[in-house]
């Protein structure tokens, strides 16, 4: 692990861009002695540095002691973008306008993401655990696809909170039964990308055996910003 740029912020908390071969990542921590680390996915073709993902993670490092990293999925952020991985994201945009069915598309699509993205987490995993000032407890903030396998292989996960509104193909579903770590699942009810039937359908096949699900009405864009320190206190309850 590289880090190749330094950022002080507000409330004791230092920004930092770092390189794991051609991973490229950010990690926010505090200013405490040691802090629990929290992995923090995103979806969509979002950047590490997306300005939600961000607000997010800032305001768990200040506001709870927790040390938060991103990286770059294969194919989002900075990247570099395959010929396949632009005609998905095509054929995707173009069924959804349609009313077509999606579902061969995004099993054509995520499934090789998440094949690609959890063996990047683990490798992450390993260098931010090596560090000064990161303690052992491990939790997953964000995307749903890749976070059900990590969940399901990683065991230094201990903690996960899904977001509901990312596509999750049939064979992650089924995978999802093997996820027994405690899980926070978040939705939009009125989600205008994803449905509410399979939303619930997923939350139900998770393994484990405390699961709570939080679901507001609004859109995809529309989740409260109160369900962030719900999270941060669900996490904290776990990984303290």
């Amino acid at each position: 692990m590289r880090f190749i740029s330094e950022q002080p912020l507000d409330e004791g908390v230092l920004e930092r861009e770092f390189t794991l071969g051609e991973i490229p990542g950010v990690l926010w921590t505090p200013g405490s002695a040691s802090a629990p680390l929290i992995l923090m996915g995103h979806n969509g073709g979002l950047h590490k540095q997306e300005a939600r993902l961000v607000a997010r993670a800032r305001h768990y490092a200040a506001a709870y002691g927790f040390a938060v990293a991103a990286i770059d999925a294969p194919g989002h952020g900075d990247r570099p973008r395959s010929a396949a991985d632009e005609q998905s994201r095509a054929d995707l945009r173009r069924a959804m306008r349609a009313g077509e069915p999606v579902d061969d598309i995004v099993d054509g699509f995520v499934l090789p993401l998440v094949e690609k993205a959890v063996p990047e987490w683990r490798l992450t995993l390993d260098a931010l655990l090596a560090l000064p000032g990161i303690g052992g407890s491990v939790g997953y903030s964000g995307m749903t696809a890749i976070g059900i396998r990590l969940a399901a292989v990683e065991p230094r996960v201990t903690a996960a909170a899904f977001f509901a509104g990312g596509f999750v193909p049939g064979a992650l579903r089924e995978e999802a039964r093997q996820v027994g770590v405690p899980l926070l699942f978040l939705m939009q009810w009125d989600d205008e990308g994803n449905d509410r039937g399979r939303a619930l359908d997923l939350f139900d096949a998770f393994g484990s055996r405390e699961k709570t699900l939080h679901a507001n009405l609004g859109g995809h864009t529309g989740t409260p910003w109160f369900e962030v320190d719900d999270g941060a206190r669900f996490l904290t309850r776990h990984l303290s």
